[in-house]
């Protein structure tokens, strides 16, 4: 990945030309120099909430966004609704129509690479700070997005740079997963030092409930990376009765309902039943359809469309869902071969009436066979609906090795995306685009 330096996303902290790699200073504000050095920690304060700020808003350049999109229109979770729209119209079509040229796939690694050196440049210099409860809700804010952002880049992309420079090398995903993990780690140690001080939650966006999230992730990215014990004991101590979210308002909007939800132009769910079709289907009992979709107002262009999390520009998305994290812990038990414990954390998604975010299926518990594929494909099912528009669908559909590009019955039209042209052309050591 080409080096850059860093492009501030408050009004105003510093202003910088990516593509000439040429620095330009806005006379009213301070340097990156004089933000990254002050012991008092408020010039990294603003810089991490420019991390969020760069990860979640702006509509279609916003991470959430290109997640969104990317994930579930690959997979039929969702639909374009206006072939106008290109770039998403490839990406339901799949295949060789998705280019290295496709803005979703170009916003999502531009974006992803953005936070993530944004991030470490934070870490970098946090040994300024001589606050240790400012330096461990800094630390542990920055480490958050960083993982974040290595995250998105493993669930759509074979390889990633991990750091910054010029013509740095690909490592393959699982140890981007790892990589996340390593960072997320470090963060819960600094965080167990000394608590994070008023002084930074004074002053930090509101909404990240920061210890919960962190093992959230170390949860998240251990499955993906196959560390299933790692997985159960970092998903163990999620407090699932705590909200952990970004917060948007009319200024900073809720990406998705700004670009997309909250129109019908772009794109929405494909139906009721989230694109889910036989066995997969969700029950006609199933409560959290109501919760996720509603009628549309003009059935002859959507049948459905998205409500759950994305119903104003101020409606806040969640960082993580509790039943992400219990279906995590029910994965993981069904890998390693532990069934019983499996089918106990299934059942708590299943039979929940509501939890933190008011989402519940309300459902029986399993009654289905008692082999691992069997148990493996409901949890598989579940995560389809309880996670419906977050994201993983595409990452799920291959871990759970469904039906691919030119298999029959294919659930995914592609494996993964093609590395934008912006990063070919700035890094020799650009592997080759998957073929599918």
């Amino acid at each position: 990945m080409k080096k850059i330096l860093i492009p501030t996303i408050l009004s105003g902290l510093l202003l910088t030309q990516v593509a000439c790699n040429k620095e330009y200073l806005n006379p009213s504000t301070i340097s990156q120099t004089q933000a990254v050095s002050s012991p008092d920690g408020d010039g990294l304060l603003t810089l991490c909430n420019g991390l969020q700020y760069r990860y979640t808003t702006g509509g279609a350049l916003s991470v959430l966004y290109a997640s969104a999109a990317g994930a579930g229109l690959t997979t039929r979770e969702e639909f374009v609704l206006n072939v106008g729209n290109l770039d998403e119209a490839n990406l339901a079509t799949g295949a060789g129509n998705v280019t290295n040229t496709n803005g979703v796939v170009r916003n999502l690694w531009t974006q992803s690479h953005l936070v993530r050196s944004n991030a470490e440049l934070i870490l970098t210099n946090s040994g300024v700070l001589t606050d240790a409860g400012t330096k461990s809700g800094i630390v542990a804010y920055a480490s958050i997005f960083r993982a974040l952002s290595l995250g998105t880049l493993g669930l759509f992309f074979e390889q990633s740079p991990i750091t910054t420079g010029n013509n740095v090398p690909f490592v393959p995903r699982a140890q981007v997963f790892k990589e996340a993990i390593t960072t997320l780690e470090a963060a819960a140690t600094q965080l167990a030092t000394a608590p994070v001080s008023a002084n930074f939650t004074s002053k930090a966006v509101t909404g990240v409930d920061i210890p919960n999230t962190i093992q959230a992730l170390i949860a998240r990215y251990a499955l993906f990376s196959g560390d299933y014990d790692k997985a159960i004991t970092a998903a163990a101590k999620v407090d699932l009765t705590k909200r952990s979210v970004f917060n948007f308002d009319d200024n900073t909007r809720n990406p998705l309902f700004e670009y997309t939800f909250g129109n019908l132009n772009v794109f929405q769910p494909t139906n009721a039943n989230l694109g889910l079709t036989g066995a997969l289907a969700p029950s006609s009992a199933d409560k959290r359809i109501a919760f996720l979709t509603k009628p549309s107002t003009n059935t002859a262009v959507a049948p459905v469309i998205a409500t759950a999390y994305y119903t104003a520009n101020n409606a806040a998305i969640p960082v993580y869902l509790p039943g992400e994290v219990i279906l995590i812990q029910a994965e993981a038990y069904a890998r390693k071969g532990d069934l019983a414990n499996a089918i106990a954390q299934l059942n708590r998604v299943l039979t929940k009436t509501t939890d933190a975010f008011g989402l519940g299926a309300g459902l029986p518990a399993y009654a289905g066979s008692q082999t691992a594929d069997a148990i493996l494909t409901e949890i598989y099912r579940n995560r389809q609906i309880e996670l419906a528009y977050q994201g993983f669908r595409l990452e799920d559909s291959r871990r759970f090795n469904r039906p691919g590009p030119g298999a029959t019955g294919a659930e995914r039209n592609r494996n993964f995306f093609p590395y934008p042209l912006t990063e070919r052309n700035n890094n020799t050591a650009t592997p080759q685009d998957p073929a599918n």
